[in-house]
């Protein structure tokens, strides 16, 4: 095939898209490996636990130290990137580029000693997620996406579940960190859902959750309170699996304050349908 001269200026904006986004996943990824193996190097060994917005909601050191070799492994290839972290909060260079960043999502998990937790990697163009990694150090599974790519475990191409209705599914949510003050505590929508499906975990990593639903390992999750960095990185990965994420009414996700719904598709509607009559009490 012979590549006429006009063609060149567009070939070429092409193939420098294509170079760009392979450099984005190249350093998510590196940089949700290297938190991942300091988490690994310092199981058991949080000594200063301290308390956020209440009594439940825990960071530590580890957290700060995981956080710290993100930004560091993403400003050494991007220093004019912003950043928004759960720790550090917003780093603002680019009007652009965001990336959003959990270092240690499951810190309860962690700090007890249950080894459930995750690395959370989104970057945001323009306000839209385009890349999103979630790392599980324990089993060191590196879930990957890219807006319009598909979302992958390693080589495997990621695809929901198959099941068709609420009553054959295994879902999952989490509660507030405010469950013990607030009447919005999402005690009566577990309740409702554990009289309509076949189970009903709670994972203790919302990020964890979303891969497992983009991996056919759950068939949905709603959770009513959540940050930016739990859910930007997890949303891509359920929607290039072929998956359904919004907010709890069937909306569009407000990502800046994610109350989410994700499913399989499939099961999105009765599972919004039941939102709805419990909300509406």
């Amino acid at each position: 095939m012979v590549v006429k001269a006009r063609d060149e200026p567009a070939r070429g904006a092409v193939l420098r898209s294509m170079a760009m986004s392979d450099a984005f996943r190249e350093v998510a990824v590196a940089a949700a490996r290297r938190a991942g193996a300091f988490l690994r190097a310092h199981r058991g060994g949080a000594r200063d636990v301290s308390t956020k917005t209440s009594p439940i909601n825990l960071v530590t050191e580890i957290d700060r130290g995981a956080e710290a070799l993100v930004v560091e492994t993403i400003h050494a290839r991007f220093p004019d990137h912003s950043i928004l972290g759960e720790e550090g909060g917003a780093q603002r260079r680019s009007a652009t580029h965001r990336w959003v960043i959990d270092p240690l999502d499951g810190t309860t998990n962690f700090v007890h000693g249950l080894p459930l937790y995750s690395v959370s990697i989104a970057l945001e163009v323009d306000g839209r997620p385009v890349v999103g990694v979630v790392y599980d150090p324990n089993l060191d599974e590196c879930f990957v996406a890219e807006r319009g790519g598909g979302a992958f475990l390693e080589d495997r191409r990621l695809a929901v579940s198959l099941t068709a209705g609420l009553g054959a599914s295994l879902l999952a949510t989490g509660f507030p960190y405010d469950v013990r003050d607030t009447a919005d505590n999402n005690l009566a929508e577990y309740a409702a859902f554990t009289r309509r499906n076949r189970s009903v975990r709670e994972l203790g990593s919302a990020a964890i959750t979303l891969a497992a639903v983009a991996a056919g390992r759950l068939d949905g999750y709603w959770e009513l309170v959540l940050g930016p960095w739990d859910a930007a990185a997890g949303a891509l990965l359920v929607e290039e699996a072929g998956g359904r994420v919004t907010a709890l009414d069937g909306g569009p996700l407000d990502r800046e304050a994610p109350a989410l719904v994700a499913s399989n598709g499939h099961i999105h509607s009765e599972m919004i349908a039941v939102l709805q009559e419990v909300r509406a009490r």
